[in-house]
């Protein structure tokens, strides 16, 4: 069984003006999961609703409450791409004996040209690769939770060594 951990951010269409003011609908992460036809089980909870710039160290430690008292092996988190590298960061320190996939998208989710189903459905198919660690997986590319960093300026993850 896949666990899934929904933390708010981009990827479910959520815009913020600020940590208590969002201004827009969101989109469930299972609406894309129905569209994507999605054939393994899973469980969704939802664990945050917020814009990543507002993740704190204690919804971190939430995070990881949740992960460690899950039944599964194999925990897909969606977050916010901002602060989701320093989300993995947080949870690969901790060592956990699980595969642990972060994902996100960089267009809103109730966009016609978001990046999430995409990237949702790249996230659930790699962990049939995966060995247990954190990773992030956007855009067909994998990332290990301590040799990655988000580049504001492009946009986009890159590998650092």
């Amino acid at each position: 069984m896949l666990y899934i951990i929904t933390t708010g951010g981009t990827i479910e269409g959520l815009e913020y003006d600020d940590e208590n003011q969002r201004n827009s609908e969101g989109i469930s992460i299972e609406t894309f999961l129905s569209q994507l036809e999605i054939s393994i089980p899973y469980h969704i909870e939802k664990v945050l609703d917020k814009d990543s710039r507002f993740v704190t160290e204690e919804d971190r430690e939430l995070i990881a409450t949740k992960v460690s008292n899950c039944q599964s092996d194999n925990v897909l988190i969606t977050h916010g791409t901002l602060t989701m590298v320093e989300t993995a960061k947080y949870l690969g320190r901790l060592e956990f004996n699980k595969t642990i996939v972060l994902t996100g998208a960089f267009i809103l989710g109730t966009e016609p040209d978001t990046d999430a189903p995409s990237n949702l459905d790249f996230a659930i198919a790699a962990f049939e690769d995966l060995e247990n660690g954190v990773y992030i997986a956007m855009h067909d590319t994998i990332f290990q939770w301590n040799a990655v960093r988000k580049n504001h300026a492009k946009n986009r993850f890159e590998c650092i060594q």
